[in-house]
């Protein structure tokens, strides 16, 4: 067989095995030399994580710093200011490196892509609502169950409930689009596809679950009974992830939830208790 047979042949095999139909294709002679894309790795997934929180302790410090200088709001409206400045801050900032990190990998549908992409059937998007709707009721009746009726309190709630109107509204917006949209891309996109590099699909989606809620644990007060609901949702969003072929019904999922846990408050009510 000559070289340019056997660079065909293998070509042709990594697509039988990668995808789920056996597409007859022969590459051409330029396509032959191009790389495949480079999927991102775990120490990659996990640094960019820990730069995403990072920026936020570290902007957050700054912004109260200037605004406990210059305004006399109390300490909760300038929290509640923090929020809002460092986390769209953040999230950019690290949208931007992962773009420019895996520019081939941001549309691709499946991993080690990101999925930021249509979905292959757009039934998906249905069940994103289904589950961004369902999943606050479920999760509010098992963290109570778990809790024994005692109180669950979160820190963005929190915020929220004390915060005017002005600022109670810009919260809103970024709890329930931009954190949902970088922690998906960290998350079900980014880290996903790195665990499944070295770890089979069961394994991988455990371990990134794990991670997720761990990072979100501090913002439950550490309040370990919130946990189980939150797993599960972190399940679903990747069920919905590799099943799709696409990100958005994730987010979509993600952001009705977050959309949910917030209402209460952003109606200026008593707040929500689970």
């Amino acid at each position: 067989m000559s070289r340019s047979n056997k660079a065909c042949s293998c070509r042709l095999r990594w697509k039988v095995s990668a995808g789920k139909q056996v597409v007859w294709y022969i590459p051409s002679h330029h396509e032959q030399q191009r790389p495949l894309p480079q999927s991102p790795g775990t120490g990659s997934a996990l640094g960019l994580i820990a730069l995403y929180f990072l920026l936020q302790i570290v902007l957050s410090v700054i912004v109260g710093l200037g605004a406990s200088l210059i305004t006399k709001q109390p300490r909760q409206a300038i929290m509640t200011l923090n929020v809002v400045i460092a986390l769209p801050s953040a999230a950019s900032a690290v949208l931007f490196f992962i773009y420019r990190l895996w520019p081939q990998l941001w549309s691709l549908s499946t991993p080690p892509g990101l999925g930021l992409c249509q979905s292959k059937a757009p039934g998906f998007y249905l069940v994103g609502i289904v589950f961004g709707l369902g999943f606050p009721v479920l999760g509010g009746l098992l963290t109570r169950w778990l809790s024994h009726g005692h109180l669950v309190l979160q820190n963005v709630t929190e915020l929220g409930r004390h915060a005017g109107p002005i600022l109670r509204i810009v919260l809103a917006l970024v709890v329930s689009s931009i954190g949902p949209l970088v922690e998906e891309v960290l998350f079900r996109g980014v880290l996903l596809s790195a665990l499944l590099r070295c770890l089979p699909v069961h394994l991988a989606v455990l371990g990134g679950t794990l991670l997720f809620n761990a990072v979100h644990l501090p913002g439950l007060y550490f309040q370990w009974y919130a946990l189980p609901a939150l797993m599960l949702l972190a399940l679903a969003l990747c069920w919905l992830r590799l099943t799709s072929g696409s990100l958005w019904p994730a987010v979509l999922a993600h952001s009705l939830n977050n959309t949910m846990v917030i209402l209460p408050w952003l109606l200026n009510t008593s707040g929500l208790h689970s």
